[in-house]
């Protein structure tokens, strides 16, 4: 029996990757609420897209076991079509960070062998996998200790291909963004756990070497770094100096949002989210991407790895890409690992239960050489290397 891809929200991030499953040879349906943005979007000339709007009743009676639904919904919306999947023995696969709801559905998913695949998009997601490619390489290497000092670093940020007066664009909604500014996070400097209330407090400078040149960001950590220490198989016994997942700005970024830290940082209560509101509002009339504008994407993945104080294993990748004809970057790199973990679920390659990014290395080389063939290369460097 075929197996066909239920696609569930088509909204900015989506369309590359449902025009490239479009092209192979699994059934695709994509559901939206809105059918004429889904169709919108969609629109182009190579294939013909099975377009639905979004309905609970018609998707009960149309999913069938062993079909994959795809969750690109807003990430309040995530349990519930993950449990839709377990009542109608149907995978599940979401671009979202794992939830500790989605997590209990663990053994639930096991017992009916469903593979629910998160965290595979592009932060997270193509940050894992290269995460994962740096670990495995070290831990293969001669340098190998766990009495080394270990330094890891990973930095991911989207903005202009030709930066603005702002430093930013936004590609969707700014509310979202803007809460992002009011969260905590946790991280790891100096052997010892730090937090931050809000980006401004934990601000720095990341200095991103790319293929040809290197080039100063603004950075800051983003959310909870401290459970990736374990998923990215740092063992217990490893002596972690630094362990940080944070996002990149344009240099000049904080300057220039200075007067939005400012404000923010006094909102409190429904009031407060009111204002929030209308400053998200004004954003959007002011600094969203015109049609067709480039976006850019950075990303930089680093492992560092001393011994007395002695650099002795140091290696990175990094990303650089650019929007094109074929749309944004930030599009690109967010809906095509979608359709690898999609692809990989179809053909068994993902294990049952709920996981995240895969991270053996043949799998992460498929997916990269398959990111390669669509126009965006992942660059490498041993920085020790003379």
């Amino acid at each position: 029996m075929t197996n066909t891809i239920h696609w569930l929200g088509a909204g900015l991030s989506s369309a590359p990757g449902i025009i490239e499953l479009a092209k192979k040879s699994t059934p695709l349906i994509v559901w939206n609420r809105s059918l004429v943005k889904a169709e919108q979007a969609l629109k182009n000339d190579e294939v013909q897209i099975d377009v639905r709007e979004l309905d609970w009743d018609v998707l009960t009676e149309i999913v069938k076991p062993g079909d994959v639904l795809v969750s690109m919904l807003p990430a309040t919306l995530h349990l519930t079509v993950a449990q839709f999947c377990l009542k109608h023995k149907a995978h599940f696969v979401s671009s979202s960070y794992i939830a500790p709801e989605m997590a209990e559905l663990n053994s639930q998913a096991k017992d009916l062998e469903l593979c629910f695949v998160n965290e595979v998009g592009l932060d997270p997601g193509i940050d894992h996998l290269l995460a994962h490619l740096l670990v495995d390489s070290y831990q293969n290497s001669e340098q190998f200790s766990s009495s080394n000092q270990h330094y890891f670093r990973s930095y991911c940020g989207g903005f202009p291909k030709v930066a603005n007066d702002f430093k930013y664009k936004f590609s969707w909604s700014p509310l979202g963004v803007l809460k992002a500014l009011r969260s905590k996070a946790q991280w790891k400097a100096d052997g010892m756990v730090k937090t931050s209330n809000a980006p401004w407090e934990a601000l720095s400078e990341y200095q991103a070497k790319l293929s040809d040149h290197s080039e100063t960001f603004q950075a800051y950590p983003n959310r909870d770094s401290l459970p990736f220490i374990k998923q990215y198989n740092f063992q217990d016994d490893w002596d972690v100096q630094e362990f940080v997942r944070g996002t990149l700005r344009l240099n000049g970024w904080s300057t220039a949002w200075q007067p939005l830290f400012d404000e923010i940082a006094t909102l409190e209560g429904r009031s407060g989210e009111q204002r929030l509101l209308e400053i998200s509002r004004e954003l959007e009339q002011k600094y969203l991407y015109d049609d067709n504008e480039a976006d850019r994407v950075v990303m930089c993945v680093e492992l560092e790895v001393r011994q007395a104080g002695n650099v002795v294993w140091h290696q990175s990748y990094y990303l650089d890409s650019q929007g094109n004809a074929q749309g944004q970057a930030m599009a690109r790199l967010v809906s095509l690992p979608v359709s690898f973990a999609i692809e990989s679920v179809l053909n068994n390659q993902i294990p049952t239960g709920v996981s995240a990014a895969p991270e053996e290395p043949e799998r992460i080389n498929q997916w990269l050489s398959a990111l390669t063939a669509n126009g965006d290369s992942i660059g490498h460097h041993n920085h020790l290397d003379k």
